[in-house]
């Protein structure tokens, strides 16, 4: 399986107005679970950045036209999406939560990460996080249930875009590794140190916020996003078989053909 031929990854400057007031309350399955993509949000400015470094490092050994436009296509949405959730989470701020800390923070990782690994992982890095918003994204399109606030317009949009170009950075990959099976062993490993370390990012930022907002004692919430992550929709739960497919030596993102989805939430997106 290889990216499909006439896929169209198209760039959307895209602006929305994101208030303070609503962050805790934008999503129907409550404030845990609205702190639970409002933590996921601080990651993305300068994940995106270093998504955009990883792969245009190697775009001069990129000879296939097709790729090098859908690099070109990455690269625009990826900044679109960096300037969104950089306003998301100015709103954050405004709103009283500590997220200057908490990017700041962030920012000094990722620079120890660059500093101490080498191109090639950074973009093996870049895959396996892909492959994580690829997996989310599709989970949000397919069963939504984000309500109709203009937050949730921003997570459709990224969710569309993040499933349009989720081969990209992998079909890079695979461009410029000579050895197909130390290429395999480092996405694995890579994946592996990836999934520990991010999700645990997540969940203390997750619990700052939550914290921040007062409700660290409020059990009720913590069940809700216990249902909301485990049982319905399972936002956690679907991760683990798309993530078990990453370890197949013949895996490719487009294995899961789900830009059905895509159309289907465009027409959405554009009446929008």
């Amino acid at each position: 399986m290889t990216t499909p031929a006439n896929l169209q990854i198209e760039q959307r400057d895209r602006r929305y107005a994101i208030h303070p007031e609503d962050l805790r309350t934008w999503h129907p399955a409550g404030p845990h679970v609205a702190h639970f993509f409002n933590a996921m949000s601080i990651f993305f400015p300068e994940g995106e950045k270093m998504f955009i470094e990883a792969v245009r490092h190697y775009r001069d050994r990129i000879e296939d036209p097709a790729l090098a436009r859908d690099v070109q296509a990455f690269v625009g949405q990826e900044a679109m999406h960096s300037r969104e959730h950089r306003r998301y989470n100015e709103a954050l701020a405004e709103a009283g939560l500590p997220v200057e800390a908490l990017e700041g923070w962030l920012k000094g990782f990722l620079e120890r990460v660059k500093e101490r690994t080498s191109p090639l992982e950074q973009l093996a890095v870049t895959i396996a996080l892909e492959h994580f918003t690829a997996i989310l994204a599709g989970g949000l399109l397919e069963e939504d249930g984000l309500g109709d606030a203009e937050i949730a317009e921003v997570w459709r949009w990224h969710a569309i875009e993040e499933t349009e170009h989720k081969a990209v950075a992998y079909d890079v990959f695979e461009t410029v590794t000579e050895r197909p099976f130390l290429a395999y062993l480092l996405r694995s490993g890579v994946m592996l140190s990836t999934t520990v370390i991010f999700w645990a990012l997540v969940f203390r930022f997750h619990w700052v916020l939550v914290r921040a907002d007062g409700m660290a004692g409020d059990w009720r919430g913590w069940l809700g996003l216990g249902r909301y992550l485990w049982l319905r929709p399972g936002v956690l739960r679907r991760l683990f078989l798309p993530w078990a497919r990453y370890f197949a030596p013949s895996f490719h993102p487009w294995q899961d053909d789900n830009h059905h989805l895509v159309e289907t939430w465009k027409a959405t997106l554009e009446a929008a």
